[in-house]
């Protein structure tokens, strides 16, 4: 189960400051590689995290809202959670919107003025990332090396023609990052593809992998019940195999085969 940015507790994600430096350079973005990331709870934007680098002044909270359309009573709800996050955190916050389609990219970068038109007080600029300048992960090797900036190509290119494709490279992309990367990843995923179509092909595909890594599970487990020794090589085809049909015969040899190498035998 994913757990919810909405927890009532902090949590560190031992994985993702890597993803995090692979992504803001892959970006250009012009942050210090993080050294921790922090998931903090928040109900004001859809994520919020605590990027923490090794020199405490480059530290920053990324505060993360998928934005489908243009709803200008946002802007004004951004700069009052940009504020708060300042004063409970006691770090500057940079606020990540994700856009699915360039108008809104467009209008969601538009720098927001708070106060009297002939003196504005305050100026916020919001970071947007749409499908002008992320770009589409359709490869699964290029969505496993750099799984942050995959979810990013997901959610930005869902009303593109190869949402499908983009979509398909993260899934399996998924199976090669810990569970602690991962966790961030569907939670993301889910947010930023909030209404659009392709968010049901997402939950198949996401149930697809579901009974993919149950399948495979259940074949380890079996075999190390049984005693049988899984070589590493094994495991990995075990665990890099993408048809259900193929690990149900594999799951139904466990039963009976005297060494793990059978279960890929010629019967």
């Amino acid at each position: 189960m994913v757990t919810s940015s909405h927890d009532a507790m902090h949590r560190v994600l031992q994985e993702a400051p890597g993803a995090f430096t692979r992504t803001f350079r892959a970006l250009d973005l012009p942050f210090d590689d993080p050294v921790a990331v922090t998931l903090l709870p928040t109900d004001r934007v859809d994520a919020l995290l605590r990027i923490d680098t090794a020199d405490p002044a480059g530290s920053f909270l990324l505060a993360v809202q998928a934005q489908e359309k243009e709803d200008p009573t946002r802007r004004a709800s951004w700069v009052y959670s940009l504020t708060r996050f300042n004063l409970e955190y006691g770090v500057p916050s940079v606020l990540l919107v994700v856009c699915q389609d360039r108008s809104t990219a467009a209008w969601a970068a538009d720098p927001v003025d708070i106060g009297h038109p002939q003196w504005p007080t305050l100026t916020m600029r919001p970071l947007v990332l749409g499908p002008h300048n992320v770009p589409a992960i359709t490869d699964p090797a290029a969505a496993a090396d750099n799984i942050l900036l995959a979810t990013l190509s997901a959610i930005t290119h869902g009303k593109a023609p190869d949402a499908n494709a983009v979509l398909k490279a993260l899934a399996a992309g998924l199976r090669a990052v810990g569970k602690d990367t991962a966790s961030i990843v569907l939670e993301l995923a889910e947010l930023g593809l909030g209404t659009a179509a392709v968010a049901q092909i997402w939950r198949h595909l996401m149930f697809i992998e579901g009974r993919l890594e149950a399948r495979m599970e259940d074949i380890l487990l079996l075999l190390t019940q049984r005693g049988i020794d899984v070589p590493d090589d094994t495991c990995e085809r075990i665990t890099a195999c993408i048809d259900l049909d193929t690990l149900g015969v594999w799951l139904t040899r466990a039963i009976t085969v005297s060494s793990a190498e059978d279960l890929f035998a010629e019967w």
